[in-house]
């Protein structure tokens, strides 16, 4: 299956390109922390210089997979109103994935072996983070990638406070007096590096990789999720009341939409 698949929940963007000879291309645009993200701007770009890459056109594409937060609320906005127009206009299918669960997978194929639990966290500004845990696992009969079972629902509503995340890692680890091993990715495991240390967990260097969202994991997800009947069943996970309230069909980032079906043209 050929799968685009993209993630616009955190500062960055994530592109990747799955073909179906096993490839898997990918790019990301990373401003540097005081800039504007350049989601709008940027995605549809990159999206296409994959295209090129693999040389394929987007009639190709069978399946579009986009992360569904939870994350920032315009980067979701812009995301999943691509997603959909691009979906639309190849009349294709359009699957959601989550975010942490893809924070997770990567985590789990490129450094989290030797951990037995997995907490995916993302900044969700205001001081508070967005938090899943996961538990690395081996698929029964597969090629031997990892595969995620979650441990817990990805987040609470509302956010956690980042000393919070301490209770949620004792609350996680099994057994009373069973030691669990840790690992702590994402923008917002940096945040809180010291309440996550100082419970035991391990966070990686603040500039590794493993705490950046990867296209790649996007698209392995997306190829095994469900897709979704109808383009407006895909809706952002945005994990605060009052921006659930703020979101309408009407108001999901139109000009993105527009965009992509306008790529999808040429």
């Amino acid at each position: 299956m050929i799968v685009l698949g993209f993630d616009t929940a955190t500062h960055a963007t994530a592109v990747a390109l799955a073909l179906g000879d096993g490839r898997l291309l990918h790019a990301r645009d990373d401003p540097a922390p005081d800039a504007h993200p350049g989601h709008a701007t940027r995605l549809l770009g990159m999206a296409a210089g994959l295209l090129r890459e693999g040389e394929i056109q987007w009639e190709e594409l069978e399946r579009i997979a986009v992360g569904l937060g939870p994350g920032r609320f315009t980067g979701l906005r812009v995301g999943i109103a691509t997603a959909r127009g691009l979906a639309q206009g190849l009349s294709i299918e359009l699957a959601g994935v989550s975010t942490l669960a893809a924070l997770a997978l990567h985590a789990a194929g490129a450094g989290g072996g030797q951990h037995e639990r997995i907490l995916a966290v993302v900044d969700a500004r205001r001081g508070e983070v967005f938090a899943g845990a996961y538990e690395p696992a081996v698929e029964p009969g597969g090629p031997g990638q990892p595969v995620l079972a979650a441990v817990s629902e990805p987040s609470v509503s509302p956010p956690l406070a980042p000393e919070q995340l301490a209770d949620l890692l004792r609350d996680r680890s099994g057994d009373a007096g069973t030691e669990v091993r840790w690992l702590a990715v994402g923008d917002g495991a940096v945040l809180a590096r010291s309440h996550l240390e100082a419970a035991g967990a391990q966070v990686p260097p603040d500039g590794s990789p493993l705490h950046a969202v990867d296209g790649r994991a996007i698209c392995e997800l997306g190829a095994r999720a469900t897709p979704a009947a109808r383009l407006e069943q895909l809706l952002p996970d945005y994990r605060r009341v009052a921006d659930a309230r703020e979101r309408t069909e009407g108001r999901l980032s139109q000009e993105p939409a527009v965009l992509a079906q306008g790529a999808c043209a040429r």
